[in-house]
């Protein structure tokens, strides 16, 4: 893959559709990322996250109209072969640059 790397928001986007298993829409995927960042997200910034990330071939996505329940239609979201192979390179990526620098992190710098 000849994309450039993954920002952090997008790298964040697709780890929280990966942890729910398959599908998701924009709702899940901003409760996923509120649970596991700590820290509110704007639904209109996880909107504009999931068109670039389509535009980049990293996702897939197809309309559910609501059932006899009635409720509004749904886009979900899944992850492509390509998609997944941008989070295995950003992944080796930040373990290769974590790799020896822990001892940086005490706090007594030894």
């Amino acid at each position: 893959m000849t994309q450039a790397a993954l920002g952090q928001f997008e790298h964040q986007v697709l780890l929280s559709i990966l942890r729910r298993g398959s599908e998701s829409y924009s709702v899940e995927i901003v409760l996923e990322l509120e649970e596991h960042t700590r820290q509110e997200v704007a639904t209109a910034k996880v909107f504009v996250a999931l068109k670039r990330l389509k535009s980049k071939g990293l996702l897939e996505d197809r309309m559910v109209e609501p059932g006899e329940g009635g409720g509004h239609a749904r886009r979900y979201f899944r992850l492509t072969d390509d998609a997944l192979e941008a989070m295995r390179a950003s992944r080796q990526s930040y373990l290769n640059l974590w790799d020896g620098v822990e001892s940086h992190l005490d706090e007594s710098g030894t």
